[in-house]
Order: C-alpha cells, then structure tokens, then sequence
C-alpha cells in the first residue's frame, strides 16, 4: 500500500516540519506540498524535505484562497503520478492520530467497496505565551460537548476525510468532503482521531486570520468559513485579542475546565514529536534515519465508549434540528396540507 499526504500551506513554519516528519513516521510513503506565497521560512523547510526526496512541492503566488481547486489538484498527483492507494488531505496545523497500528494498518483493514474513511477532529487550545514548542505548551484539549463549540469560532465537532487514490476525486473547502465516482464512504467509523492546533500564539492567530481573511473575502471560490470572516472583521476593528483571549487557557482554567469535564489533558502528540526528536534538539528523525517507532494502541472499551460519546457530537446538531422539524410539522398539520408540505420542505432545507 502506497499513502501519500497532501499539504496547503502558508506561513506555517511554527509547525509544517513538525506536521511532515510525524506523517511519514505515521506511516505517509510520500508528501505533495503547495507553499502559498509563505514568507516565515515554511518554503525553506518544504524546501528541505523535497530535496531529500520525501515531498514534492508546488507552489501557488495567487492572493485568493482557491482551497478546494488546490487541494484536488494535490490528490489526483498523488494517483496519477505517484501511484498512491490512499491520499490523506491534511492541514498544516493537523496530525492523524490512528486506532490501533500506524495510518497504513488502519487503513488495510477497510472493506473494498469503500473508498472514504473519516477521522474526528480533536481540537487543541493555546496556553500561556511563552518561547516553548507549540506541542509542548499545547496539551489541553475542548471537549466536543463544551460550550466553546460556536460557528463564530474556530473549535466544533467536524470530521476530516482519507480517501482511496482516485485521479477524478474532488476535495471540498476545508477537506471536510470528498467525492468521487468511485468513491463510497464508510459511515459511522473514526478509526482516526485529528489533532489540530488552529490558534498557537497571538502572533500566529493574528497572521493567520488577516491573511485567510483577505483570501476569502476577494475569492471567487463561494465557500466561506463563517468564523474565519467573524475574525478577520475583528481583526480590522482591532478587537482580535479578544477573540484570541476566549481560547486561551491558564493553568486555573485547565483546573476547572478538567473537573467540569469541558477540557481533557492529553500529552499524545507532545510525547511523540519528543521521541522523533534529533539529538539536540534541530529537527526530527524519520524512518530513514533510524527513528523510534510510533505507537499507536487500539482502544479499550472504556475508551472506546468515551470516544463513542465525543463523536456522537457530530449528530446532535442535526438531531436537535430534526426534533424541531418533527415538531412544526406537527403543528403544521392543523394548518391545512397545503401550508404543512411548504412549512416541511422550507425545514428540511434548513436542516
């Protein structure tokens, strides 16, 4: 089995080398990068990893945000060109954690009529500011259930896709979906949890939203991010540190955060990039160089049933939106048929 990881990126040097070295000893074969007019030194880091022949890199100068378009380029390369069984479409700031053997276990056990397989976003929140590695400050994460769970922010339940290698694929804005004419999804299944740390520092969150921003708001892509343009408005009036100060986290925070249940330790990714690292600390092993192996356990059935609650998060919204359909239906009916279908049909659009 060949698995090749695509990545998009702009001004992500913080955390791109971190992001590649994990992938390939998670068991990615191949990277497609595409650097994005990245100014930080992100190029010379793809740069680097390109010439020692793990990662091909294409580059896009363009102002506009053309995620999609660009992504799905990155995905049929990596089936036509290279040969890939599998594409993992990542974000710079997401790490595929996998149940149970590294990602290319996991995904041979997938039956062969299916050809999507999803993995459940674990969102991280920034701690203190300070000069430490963002994985070694970042080890707080936001229950699926917790309030912070808003469309005006960054942090809700959503999924991610890993898709069978197929040159006539599409990638939607966000790689939240993938479709394909031979691409059938396998629902119901996360045998991969998605780390991500979208808010690192100030700086980054600053950076990050005045350039998604002006991206989204001159492209003619119509998707749009509802929280990324709630953001980049704030960031226009000045008032961003506000938005950054409702994630970040104190040490009094995660105490109670942890009691009431809405925020869990986890220490998975900083133990790993600890292991991967060089002697000395400049850059990370990878398999070629004699790197320890990653473990990745299989849950037990506490586990298991915890993670089963988390992803059941992904439902609620649309549960709550069909008890609410079911209910003015209801009502409707003593209305007279005619105004009962319109009233449904109107719902079902929203839902």
């Amino acid at each position: 089995m060949k698995l090749v990881l695509t990545v998009l990126a702009r001004d992500e040097a913080d955390i791109v080398e971190s992001q590649i070295a994990y992938h390939l000893n998670a068991g990615a074969d191949m990277v497609i990068a595409t650097d994005n007019r990245s100014r930080d030194g992100t190029t010379e880091i793809l740069e680097a990893y390109a010439r020692a022949g793990h990662l091909r890199l294409l580059r896009e100068e363009g102002e506009g945000n053309r995620q999609s378009e660009w992504v799905t380029r990155m995905a049929r390369l990596a089936a036509t060109e290279l040969g890939a069984d599998w594409v993992l479409n990542a974000d710079a700031d997401e790490f595929w954690w996998p149940h149970g053997g590294d990602l290319k276990e996991v995904l041979a056990e997938v039956p062969e009529r299916y050809g999507i397989v999803r993995g459940f976003w674990r969102e991280f929140l920034p701690r203190d500011e300070d000069d430490a590695f963002f994985a070694e400050r970042m080890t707080v994460r936001l229950s699926p259930h917790a309030p912070l769970n808003a469309v005006d922010g960054p942090f809700h339940p959503q999924v991610k896709n890993v898709h069978r290698g197929d040159p006539e694929v599409s990638v939607q804005f966000g790689n939240h979906e993938v479709s394909g004419p031979r691409l059938e999804l396998l629902q119901g299944w996360y045998p991969f949890e998605v780390l991500h740390f979208p808010l690192r520092s100030y700086e980054q969150c600053e950076r990050k939203f005045a350039q998604a921003g002006r991206a989204l708001s001159t492209s003619a892509d119509p998707a749009r991010s509802d929280h990324t343009m709630h953001a980049y408005d704030l960031h226009r009036q000045g008032r961003l540190r506000s938005f950054y100060d409702r994630f970040e986290v104190d040490d009094e925070g995660v105490e109670q955060g942890v009691g009431d249940g809405s925020l869990v330790v986890d220490t998975r990714l900083r133990d790993a990039l600890r292991l991967l690292r060089r002697p000395g600390g400049d850059g990370f092993l990878l398999p070629d160089d004699g790197a320890p192996k990653l473990s990745f356990p299989r849950l037990d059935a506490a586990a298991e049933a915890a993670y089963a609650a988390d992803t059941g998060a992904l439902a609620e919204p649309l549960e709550r939106a069909t008890r609410r359909l079911d209910d003015l239906e209801r009502r409707a009916d003593g209305l007279g048929a005619p105004l009962a279908v319109r009233v449904r049909k109107k719902l079902e659009r929203s839902a």
